[in-house]
């Protein structure tokens, strides 16, 4: 786009949104699902949220800046929130009388309000080449959560007397070379992905994919 800011493209991520901690582990039906889309610079950063949420009380979509906003600065809301596919949240949708989910080109026509995020460019290590990007998850993961994601990031451990960060791994596509570590950013606070590029000849679109992959792999696994 002319602004330099798009949409992340690939899917729409989804949450279910329950009345207590206890709902949301037994499967109880939900309050209301929660859609977002990252909207992302050219330079693969992140600029701002689209969302929308719908609400079982009403069987209408509304107006979710505030709940996209808190499930990421209120621990109590993020309890009572699970990450789930398209086709889990089509199921919820279903089973609480909305009927066949409407298509995700449809949905993002009822985005209204979006959440800016601080923009910044990803550092430029000037002559390595390099940039370094880091991506933020609020929360703890947990043992299980934790096991999941060193396997679905391929993470090598790392000795590390604080144990600040749980793993790295290293990968080349495109030609370029990728560095990515899982750091923990304080206890129960918040954990963070860093990742070094290292250019080389291949299109830049192939940092977007894998920034696109890292990030799903962790809210899938968390």
């Amino acid at each position: 786009m002319s602004d330099g800011v798009q949409a992340a493209g690939a899917s729409l991520d989804y949450y279910l949104i329950f009345a207590t901690p206890d709902d949301r582990d037994r499967g109880a039906p939900p309050l209301g699902i929660l859609v977002e889309e990252f909207v992302l610079c050219d330079d693969h950063t992140a600029a701002g949220i689209d969302s929308v949420e719908w609400s079982s009380a009403t069987g209408a979509w509304g107006d979710s800046s505030a709940t996209s906003r808190d499930i990421r600065t209120d621990a109590l809301l993020r309890s009572r929130v699970i990450a789930v596919s398209r086709h889990d949240a089509g199921d919820a949708y279903q089973a609480c009388g909305g009927g066949e989910p409407p298509p995700e080109t449809e949905i993002r026509t009822l985005f209204r309000e979006r959440q800016p995020l601080p923009a910044a460019a990803p550092l430029d290590l000037g002559a390595t080449g390099s940039r370094f990007y880091r991506v933020l998850f609020a929360g703890e993961l947990g043992g299980g959560g934790l096991a999941n994601v060193r396997s679905a990031l391929r993470l090598e451990p790392i000795d590390d007397p604080l144990a600040r960060v749980i793993g790295a791994a290293t990968a080349t596509a495109a030609d370029h070379t990728f560095t990515w570590e899982l750091r923990r950013i304080g206890p129960g606070i918040a954990w963070c992905l860093d990742m070094t590029v290292r250019l080389g000849t291949g299109p830049e679109s192939a940092i977007g994919a894998l920034l696109h992959h890292h990030r799903q792999a962790i809210r899938g696994r968390a």
